[in-house]
């Protein structure tokens, strides 16, 4: 893995440490992870390991484009990721084992299993994102300069050689939504390989008879997520200057709430607009689903965990959102969810529920038992084991 997760504080760390507790109950498992953060341990992972490794490990800098980017083969984002000593490690650690499966999690790590595991029959790589597609939709949608957009594009051809040459050769690939395997078989061809496998939710923590919903006096919107994410920034962004000035002219009493890892000096501005509370990060955001009366999902760059959506509809929180961020989920519209994709839309949605009570309890309700009968890292988990024992 590219990272330690545990804690479970991003949607892709939910994702991998999740879906391994499952794995664990059916098989046998070596973990090698890479450690970028001392303060982030193996020890939770001890009981249900064989063995596990945390590699110490800092991203390599970041390649001036004349001459070590340009001659460099590897995406930029990917080279970011290798380290010759990681290599070693890796070697040493499985030497003389006999793995039935060796998985990565992620695209940056597929250089280190093509080259330790070279003809490998059952080489598997788990997606929280594929980064072509990811990659694509941030050239089309964010506002760049000819530079940035000129770099982008050289990185993302050298992402397409990449992913051909991974799909080619890896037995399966593990992604988050449909949308993603549609991308991968338009551009690589059709196969069996692309197995989609959505995100869950721990109804354990986020268990809304443990914490009931108590709104907050005034009408208020939540939105969580990382602030340092680029989907997310884009997308509150879009809110912000598009959304947000048409809800408070229909709802002038609301408030939003952002809530969410790493703010930056891109976060004041939002911080700045009327009704806006900046909070970032808090150490449990359960008390936050449990008072706003809907979340928001402006996203237009898709891709990803998406762990937001099925949180709010766990803990009863609706949620407005558009098309693209809920993709991937088996979400009815207008039933689970509400979904607009233009600034007008959103903003009549979000007042809709603002305003009909009736509607929200309804999307409560709806959301609730779709969730609870879809999305369960139990169920999810047992479909990744049948799958992983079938290939």
């Amino acid at each position: 893995m590219p990272y330690i997760p545990y804690p479970v504080d991003r949607g892709t760390y939910q994702r991998v440490y999740h879906l391994l507790v499952e794995l664990a109950k059916s098989f046998t498992i070596d973990l090698v992870c890479l450690q970028e953060d001392a303060s982030r341990t193996m020890e939770v992972f001890e009981p249900i390991t064989n063995r596990c490794l945390a590699i110490p490990f800092k991203n390599q800098p970041w390649a001036k484009l004349f001459p070590d980017r340009l001659v460099n083969p590897l995406p930029s984002t990917v080279a970011h990721w290798q380290d010759p000593s990681v290599l070693t490690a890796l070697k040493q650690f499985s030497e003389g084992q006999d793995y039935a499966i060796v998985q990565c999690i992620d695209l940056v790590l597929w250089p280190y299993l093509k080259a330790i595991f070279p003809d490998h029959p059952y080489r598997v790589m788990d997606r929280s994102r594929v980064d072509w597609l990811f990659q694509t939709e941030e050239l089309n949608t964010l506002d760049l300069t000819l530079k940035e957009r000129l770099l982008r594009k050289e990185n993302l051809l050298k992402i397409a050689k990449l992913e051909r040459s991974a799909y080619k050769e890896l037995r399966s690939m593990i992604v988050c939504g449909p949308d993603d395997k549609t991308f991968l078989q338009d551009k690589l061809g059709e196969s069996e390989k692309v197995f989609v496998l959505a995100n869950g939710y721990n109804e354990q923590y986020f268990d809304v008879e443990a914490h009931p919903r108590k709104l907050s006096e005034k009408p208020s919107i939540l939105f969580c997520g990382a602030l340092d994410y680029s989907p997310n920034v884009d997308g509150i962004d879009w809110f912000a200057s598009k959304i947000w000035p048409l809800v408070r002219a229909k709802v002038p009493e609301v408030e939003w709430w952002i809530v969410g890892k790493s703010p930056d000096a891109r976060s004041e501005k939002w911080a700045a607009l009327p009704g806006v509370r900046l909070i970032g990060e808090v150490p449990d955001v359960r008390p936050y689903y449990q008072e706003a009366w809907i979340q928001v999902v402006p996203l237009r760059i898709g891709g990803g965990t998406r762990l937001k959506i099925v949180e709010s509809l766990g803990m009863c929180a609706p949620v407005v959102s558009t098309t693209l961020g809920a993709q991937g989920l088996d979400l009815v519209p207008g039933q689970d969810v509400l979904l607009a994709d233009d600034a007008e839309d959103f903003s009549a949605a979000v007042a809709e529920l603002l305003q009909l009570p009736e509607k929200r309890i309804s999307l409560e309700e709806s959301g609730l038992n779709t969730v609870r009968s879809k999305y369960l890292w139990s169920v999810l988990g047992e479909k990744l084991t049948q799958y992983m024992l079938s290939i």
